[in-house]
């Protein structure tokens, strides 16, 4: 079979998993008040491919099979995931009106609502970390790391240096940290907790840390090039923003035929790194050419 249906149907079945905990976990949309719980239900089951939760399920599988455990973890990075792009679309940062195809959150429910709700997203995110069923130690861990890598020493710092350098000629030191911490770190750390719940040996957890540094940029860099190139059919938001808007992408520094060759030339690394753990690597290996190629 082609191996990226075989990944598609994995994704499906992973994401499903990752749906039910966050059905059961969230509050019903008619609980009070009810405003708010329909509008973080309505940004967290909007669609969207479930890629951070997923590094997460495929890492902790590379060593156990039973994925109960785990998946709470990969629902947590979910939510904190969704909360940064419920804020991002706010009018005071990005100002969009879609996300995954659909009307963003605050312009169904309006900026305020929005704002709570991704706040309640954020803080809850970390709650629903102390119910997996794993080591103590390791859940004080993973808040620690997660609250480091999402605060202001990640992913709230290249927000702020994102917004700073709109409108303004950035080098390539600062459009590296912007992305570093807005968009590779989270992804770089669902696959390091995937790893470290399933206990992986310490060479095998750098070799899969530094497969989730390259994806990450790849990943920044395609979405760069799609809002040059892409369809806002397919991405599910709007397109040609970051030009519009003065934003530090990667084709406003480097060029869009040098940012698609830094695209390759990340994801051939990629995949020659993690390669390197044998056949229980083949997902991470199939999904670097997925994420390289992607339309949306």
């Amino acid at each position: 079979m082609d191996p990226n249906v075989l990944l598609k149907k994995d994704m499906k079945e992973k994401q499903e998993l990752v749906n039910i905990i966050l059905d059961r976990y969230l509050p019903r949309k008619d609980e009070y008040p009810k405003e708010i719980h329909k509008a973080l239900r309505y940004s967290t089951f909007a669609g969207g491919k479930r890629l951070r939760p997923y590094l997460t399920l495929v890492a902790y599988q590379m060593y156990k099979e039973d994925l109960d455990a785990i998946t709470p973890i990969a629902a947590a990075i979910e939510m904190l995931h969704t909360f940064t792009l419920m804020h991002d679309d706010l009018p005071d940062i990005d100002d969009d009106e879609y996300r995954r195809g659909k009307k963003s959150c605050h312009a169904m429910f309006g900026d305020g609502v929005a704002l709570l709700a991704g706040d309640s997203l954020l803080i809850n995110a970390f709650e629903l970390i102390t119910y997996a069923e794993i080591d103590d130690a390791l859940k004080v861990r993973f808040v620690r790391e997660l609250a480091n890598e999402a605060g202001i020493n990640g992913l709230i710092a290249g927000q702020m240096v994102d917004i700073e350098s709109e409108g303004k000629k950035v080098d390539k030191k600062t459009l590296n940290f912007i992305h570093t911490n807005k968009t590779a770190k989270l992804i770089n750390i669902s696959l390091r907790f995937g790893a470290l719940a399933g206990k992986a040996p310490a060479k095998e957890l750098a070799v899969i840390e530094d497969y989730g540094n390259k994806i990450g940029m790849v990943f920044q860099i395609v979405d760069d090039l799609l809002d040059i190139e892409g369809s806002s059919a397919k991405l599910g938001k709007s397109i040609g923003k970051d030009e519009a808007a003065g934003k530090a992408t990667f084709p406003s520094v480097y060029g869009v035929e040098e940012s698609r060759l830094m695209a390759k030339e990340l994801t051939d690394k990629a995949k020659e790194s993690i390669g390197t753990l044998g056949e229980k690597s083949i997902r991470f290996r199939i999904l670097a050419d997925y994420l390289l190629n992607r339309k949306s």
